[in-house]
């Protein structure tokens, strides 16, 4: 349980998928993306439709991010779909640095002409796909894993059962030389000391703090009344009544380990270790920025389901209620539901990293099989 088969890339990172990923840039581009994309196998589509007029803040973010989703370990190459040649030349330079296989094809290069451009790059995409397919799997050890972990539509078996797994597989990894990342940056809401006390510096106890309250701040600006947003209104239903209860359980999900410091949406970590992401709670935007910052996978516990899973990243979908895991056995991955009843964690961890290890080696998850996943990049502005 110590070693999974992946793809080694060129830049030293370790893929446990080989997928093309066509990514377009554009909205102008955005059908004929869709298009290609139906006529390509075993390709994933990531389609960004606001190429044009984002500014500062926004501008840069999307641009890491579209660079971190195209240099994800589990994408083998890339094809790049485009208006205008300008939205393509800094991802361009980033995969040329990192070796990556890639074509790109904008409207330019075929006279504006839609259907052009479809025939040309379905022929550029199956060549990269042709070339790909030929990368042979190695053995890795633990060192190589870059986890996610996430919770959506908690319910009290997460905070109590399902997350605390988690955060024991989370210190698995780190202690293994590993990295893991979390988000929802205001589920940390009331815990926000606890989690400072961990960090490895004045500087990240002071950034944590900061983001935190920022987020706070923001709901009450806008006049938010995070009863009934966060929690939800089926988080309430099922058991959890405030942000600060609901943060309690979804905090623990990352173990106890030190923390190394506070990304930015979608930023790569700078070194192993335990690191959390200044990011949006919403779980399609939270799981992007994972997939950007470089995750192979993701652990994401349920209380009462949730059916969303990363495009990119295998998404381990876990519940610890019972009656979830019944209802919802196509959909969910992982039930440890038998922890409530005989409390072994020890026994519960070795299941858990046994799945882990067979997901990272190629077992597929139900959000793969049924395409569950998809990929969503947070904006943070107007555009002009």
């Amino acid at each position: 349980m110590d070693s999974f088969s992946g793809y080694l890339r060129q830049n030293g990172k370790v893929g446990i998928r080989n997928d093309l990923l066509i990514l377009n840039l554009t909205g102008l581009t955005s059908k004929v993306a869709d298009r290609i994309h139906q006529n390509i196998n075993y390709s994933k589509l990531i389609s960004f439709e606001y190429g044009m007029g984002l500014l500062s803040k926004d501008k840069e973010i999307s641009q890491n991010v579209l660079i971190g989703l195209s240099l994800n370990p589990n994408v083998g190459g890339v094809l790049l779909i485009s208006s205008d040649q300008s939205r393509s030349e800094t991802v361009i330079e980033q995969l040329k640095k990192n070796n990556k296989p890639f074509r790109n094809i904008f409207l330019g290069d075929v006279g504006s002409d839609p259907l052009e451009m479809i025939n040309k790059a379905i022929k550029q995409g199956a060549e990269i796909l042709k070339e790909i397919s030929e990368i042979k799997k190695n053995q890795f050890r633990l060192d190589k894993v870059c986890l996610s972990v996430e919770c959506g539509l908690s319910d009290p078996t997460s905070g109590l059962f399902a997350n605390p797994l988690i955060g024991k597989i989370s210190d698995k990894i780190v202690e293994s030389g590993g990295i893991v990342i979390m988000g929802e940056t205001l589920e940390w809401l009331g815990v926000e000391n606890d989690l400072a006390k961990r960090a490895v510096s004045s500087d990240v106890q002071k950034r944590i703090e900061e983001c935190v309250l920022r987020r706070e701040k923001l709901a009450i600006d806008n006049g938010i009344n995070l009863s009934g947003i966060n929690p939800n209104k089926k988080n309430i239903e099922d058991g959890l009544s405030t942000i600060e209860e609901k943060a309690i359980g979804s905090s623990i999900k990352s173990g106890s380990s030190k923390i190394e410091g506070v990304l930015e949406y979608g930023e790569v970590p700078k070194k192993s270790g335990l690191w959390l992401m200044d990011a949006p709670s919403y779980t399609p935007e939270s799981l992007t920025g994972f997939s950007s910052a470089g995750s192979q996978i993701c652990l994401f516990s349920t209380g009462s389901g949730n059916c969303y899973s990363s495009d990119l990243m295998p998404t381990i979908r876990i519940t610890a209620n019972p009656e979830t895991a019944f209802r919802l056995r196509h959909q969910i991955d992982h039930d440890c539901s038998d922890l409530i009843t005989n409390g072994n964690f020890e026994q519960a961890e070795n299941k858990l990293l046994d799945d882990l290890v067979s997901v990272l080696s190629g077992k597929l998850c139900y959000g793969e099989i049924l395409g569950d996943g998809g990929e969503t990049i947070s904006r943070f502005g107007e555009a002009l």
